[in-house]
């Protein structure tokens, strides 16, 4: 897919931000669509279905936080990539960040050239699901009382259907593609997010534990030091 095929919905209550990130990204030949705040990013993504979605923090109406979690809930976007672009490097704003389902960081002020970098990083991994390591034939996977719906990034477990956000569910897929292996944190950072993409080291643990809250702990364990895996 080419740069101009791509969607990107700028989300920021500075319309001098707006401008100036539409404006290199337009010139990258990406589509942009814009809003203001937290409840017209709801209503743009709706309507445009973006690839990218890039999120200001501080916002009035609905901050990037509580919007990133809403957008979360919309199985047409399960696919959309979401970065949060903030000021604001404190570790507990990167985590709340991770937890409502972002995908990554983008540290304001920005360069043009980092800024297209580092949307075109992003970018790169859409569509691209993780692939399981053994070939398989079908897009559901079955293992215990947990399936896998690769196609809808949709799972059950115990009769309750639920919707994963993409890198939760990429991270998932991971674990259960080798049961019983423990795959390195640095194995995990690689296949879920990729060389390109420069994320918190608390990223994968949040991750990790939105999943827990999910399927349960007793499906993903950990080993101190090294990574995690999952069994039956």
């Amino acid at each position: 897919m080419s740069e101009n095929e791509f969607k990107v919905l700028l989300v920021d209550d500075e319309l001098d931000i707006l401008e100036f990130l539409s404006y290199n990204l337009e010139k990258a030949g990406y589509k942009v669509y814009t809003a203001k705040n937290g409840v017209e990013a709801l209503q743009m993504a709706e309507k445009h279905t973006p690839h990218l979605i890039i999120l200001d923090v501080m916002m009035p109406e609905m901050d990037g936080i509580a919007a990133c979690e809403e957008l979360r809930k919309m199985p047409s976007l399960s696919t959309t990539i979401i970065a949060f672009l903030t000021a604001r490097g404190e570790d507990y704003s990167q985590i709340a960040g991770f937890e409502a389902g972002a995908d990554d960081y983008i540290t304001k002020p920005v360069r043009p050239k980092v800024l297209v970098s580092r949307v075109k990083a992003l970018l790169k991994r859409t569509g691209e699901a993780t692939q399981p390591v053994e070939v398989v034939d079908t897009n559901t996977v079955t293992i215990g009382d947990l399936l896998i719906d690769k196609e809808r990034y949709l799972i059950r477990i115990s009769d309750t259907e639920m919707i994963l956000p993409r890198k939760e569910f990429e991270l998932l897929s991971l674990l259960v593609s080798k049961p019983g292996k423990v795959f390195t944190r640095e194995e995990i950072y690689f296949s879920v997010w990729g060389e390109n993409v420069v994320v918190g080291d608390r990223t994968i643990d949040v991750h990790i534990r939105k999943l827990r809250e999910k399927i349960g702990n007793d499906h993903i364990k950990t080993l101190k030091g090294i990574g995690y895996k999952f069994v039956e």
